[in-house]
């Protein structure tokens, strides 16, 4: 079980958490929205077609079943466009990784190098920077930690793992707080 948050100083606060796939750090992130009256949270990723992925599809269900009810999901690539309509809401944006997906598959760049596009994500990223800037109450993003691992013997893998690493970064650079969760622990950052 995650530390209890600790109590922060009135006014916006903006965190990033991120860690290893299964660390622990969506419930952490989540604890870190307990009180809050109003949660949007967030859903960048594709909605999993159970027929197709069984397995992705029951770990998307145990995240929906978990969440309070009086949460609101909104399941979209669009996150300015999210962030804005959640202007009277804490947020929860759940996960970096699956948006970062999302946007490539969109672009239809995966087996392209990086260097020939990147000018076409990086709209998408100088977007969500700036509606997360904006947003006048409590967020919280959640991301997966990468190169920890051997370099990927695939473009697509060096590509995510590089266009992560750099969302992650600039996200960072606009919180307040950045906690790595690893093994269902919290270092603060």
């Amino acid at each position: 079980m995650p530390p209890e948050p600790r109590p922060t100083s009135a006014g916006p606060r903006k965190v990033l958490v991120t860690g290893g796939v299964r660390s622990g750090k969506s419930r952490y992130a989540e604890s870190l929205l307990a009180g809050a009256e109003r949660v949007s949270y967030l859903a960048p990723g594709a909605v999993p077609d159970a027929a197709v992925d069984v397995e992705w599809a029951a770990r998307v269900a145990a995240h929906q079943a978990q969440r309070p009810a009086h949460w609101r999901t909104v399941e979209t690539v669009d996150l300015p466009r999210a962030l804005a309509g959640a202007r009277g809401d804490a947020v929860l944006l759940d996960c970096l990784g699956t948006w970062v997906t999302a946007v490539v598959d969109s672009l239809g760049t995966w087996d392209q190098p990086l260097a020939r596009w990147q000018d076409r994500f990086d709209p998408y990223l100088d977007g969500l920077l700036q509606a997360w800037r904006a947003h006048p109450g409590l967020l919280v993003a959640v991301t997966n930690e990468v190169g920890w691992a051997l370099v990927s013997e695939h473009r697509s893998g060096r590509t995510f793992t590089d266009l992560l690493g750099r969302v992650n970064q600039a996200v960072a650079e606009q919180c307040d707080e950045v906690a790595l969760v690893v093994a269902g622990r919290v270092l603060k950052l």
